[in-house]
């Protein structure tokens, strides 16, 4: 990259792509960069000396990845695939594809951005009012486990989101001594994850903590999946009585 912040003629190194990454991405590595490569998401081209440089349509791909993640918690398998139809002509531009993307509502969205939430730091009152509840609600969601405040007496955003839709269950009768069985369920599904990547977690390897991150979240994404997809099913079994 020069001194005016344009690209090399023959692209640009990882380090300027990182740069024009952060604005949008703030938690974006190099050591995440490097990842996508190694799973076939990027390739960038090679000079004699070994260094990489990307191409503006390197750093598109790089783009759409990290938001299908950030914003829809796509699982890379699905990604690759989306990128790979881009590839053979048999879906749209990648830009056009990030856009609708970009447009369709996720799942797990609500009132609050799925990667904003966690970073949010509320008092009872605040998640109480955010969330449309009394008090009491929370103080019965805390007992039962399926909320708990930090260190410093603060709750995240999604706590919000917990409180909304235990109210929402109350509504029918479900009340928040019911849902233990939620949080066990839950609980369950955690504890296999983390014996999946806890082993990842405990490598040295420089870049084997964005390789357990990504592991965790794939995962995440595929046991969500499957919980959903057995409710559902589940669901309409009952309904078909």
């Amino acid at each position: 990259m020069t001194a005016a912040g344009r690209p090399a003629r023959d692209g640009w190194n990882i380090g300027a792509v990182l740069e024009r990454l952060r604005p949008e991405f703030p938690d974006v590595t190099i050591s995440k960069i490097r990842f996508l490569e190694a799973e076939g998401l990027v390739t960038p081209q090679r000079t004699p000396s070994g260094y990489r440089r990307f191409t503006e349509d390197d750093i598109a791909r790089l783009r759409f990845v990290l938001a299908a993640q950030r914003d829809h918690y796509l699982p890379l398998r699905v990604i690759k695939d989306q990128l790979d139809q881009a590839d053979r002509g048999g879906a749209p531009p990648l830009a056009a594809v990030a856009r609708q993307l970009s447009a369709v509502p996720t799942e797990v969205s609500d009132t609050l951005d799925v990667d904003e939430a966690p970073a949010l730091r509320l008092t009872r009152a605040e998640v109480a009012a955010k969330a449309t509840v009394e008090i009491e609600l929370l103080d019965e969601l805390e007992q039962y486990g399926l909320l708990a405040a930090d260190d410093g007496g603060f709750y995240d955003g999604d706590a919000v989101r917990v409180a909304r839709l235990a109210a929402d269950l109350a509504e029918y009768g479900i009340e928040p001594r019911h849902l233990r069985a939620f949080r066990a369920a839950a609980d369950r599904e955690l504890g296999l994850v983390e014996q999946v990547v806890a082993p990842l977690y405990r490598q040295r390897d420089p870049s084997a903590r964005e390789r357990a991150d990504a592991v965790t979240r794939e995962l995440g994404t595929l046991a969500v999946g499957l919980h959903s997809l057995l409710v559902q099913a589940g669901l309409r079994r009952m309904i078909s009585r």
